[in-house]
């Protein structure tokens, strides 16, 4: 979601990002509750994502769910940061990710202020990037956005439950709140500053650790800081058993999980908005965290955890 983009001329940004000529999706599969009377059969359509666990299960089901619907599937997933899916699309090497509102406001439009009710993000997105030649189909409840999150002793020793309470404990007890964060997040207004501000946090510096993502969700799990930023889609969270701060006020922008569409593909195959909506909406933080763990914690492969998530929701049979 929120990873370094490539910044690279428009000329050479597929190629550089990542995009290569992909591989056929081969899943034996048919129409479950979704694909009936597999109404993309004869369609040609690719599929692209991120690099990251998550993206790489979004795409995934979403080629899974072509496959079914009739479609002869190209996987290009996997792409190095946000642009190069995000052009692919655009231009139409490839038909269809999955993307994140938050992504589409602040990375791909410019905007800078992000919209605090999700529906309205979304709409804003959807309105705003039409004329770039794509479309927003309806959104999942899947946010993968930023919080802060503590271990469960540390939960039941302080007892917050929302950032506000966390602001509340650094004024009374300020050598209570360390915090374990990423050198980005630090630095950013939409990351420690500007919560830090929103909330009235007094974190001094000397509480403050920065590290790699793979760590903060350790040293948290440890209580080796009390506070550990973390995304709240990962699967570390459940397995580590952590317990994430409500952000009661609304400040971290909304990343949820959209279908992002070619507008000339979605013309040409109106159907795919059908058979996509019902897995969207059951997408949610909770399976989200249960998909991501099978792959970053259980180490299995993205695709095969897609494909078993799909047949277990009946959205597709085995062939």
């Amino acid at each position: 979601m929120r990873r370094a983009a490539c910044v690279l001329l428009a000329g050479a940004l597929l190629t550089a990002c990542g995009l290569t000529s992909g591989s056929p999706m081969v899943d034996d599969v048919r129409p479950g509750s979704i694909g009936k009377g597999e109404p993309l059969k004869g369609a040609d359509l690719t599929v692209t994502s991120k690099e990251f666990s998550e993206q790489l299960i979004l795409g995934a089901i979403m080629g899974i769910a072509f496959q079914a619907a009739g479609a002869e599937v190209l996987d290009r997933t996997g792409i190095q940061g946000s642009i190069g899916s995000r052009e692919a699309v655009k231009q139409g090497t490839a038909d269809a990710d999955y993307e994140y509102t938050g992504t589409g406001w602040i990375n791909y439009l410019g905007n800078t202020e992000p919209l605090p009710d999700p529906r309205e993000q979304w709409e804003a997105v959807r309105d705003a990037d039409r004329e770039n030649g794509v479309t927003w189909l309806e959104p999942s409840p899947l946010n993968n956005t930023y919080a802060l999150a503590m271990s469960r002793e540390n939960y039941e020793k302080y007892g917050t439950k929302t950032l506000s309470d966390v602001a509340e404990l650094s004024r009374k007890d300020p050598g209570a709140v360390t915090l374990c964060v990423e050198s980005q997040f630090a630095n950013r207004l939409d990351g420690l500053r500007g919560m830090a501000e929103e909330y009235g946090m007094d974190i001094p510096a000397k509480n403050v650790t920065q590290m790699d993502t793979g760590i903060i969700y350790t040293q948290a799990a440890k209580g080796t800081c009390t506070f550990g930023e973390v995304f709240t889609t990962d699967g570390r969270i459940k397995s580590m058993d952590l317990v994430v701060m409500e952000d009661d006020r609304k400040f971290f922008p909304n990343y949820n999980a959209a279908p992002m569409v070619n507008t000339e593909t979605l013309k040409k195959y109106p159907e795919i908005a059908e058979i996509l909506a019902p897995i969207t909406k059951r997408l949610n933080n909770e399976v989200a965290q249960e998909l991501n763990a099978r792959v970053d914690v259980d180490g299995e492969d993205p695709h095969e955890v897609a494909l078993d998530w799909l047949k277990q929701e009946g959205f597709v049979k085995e062939g």
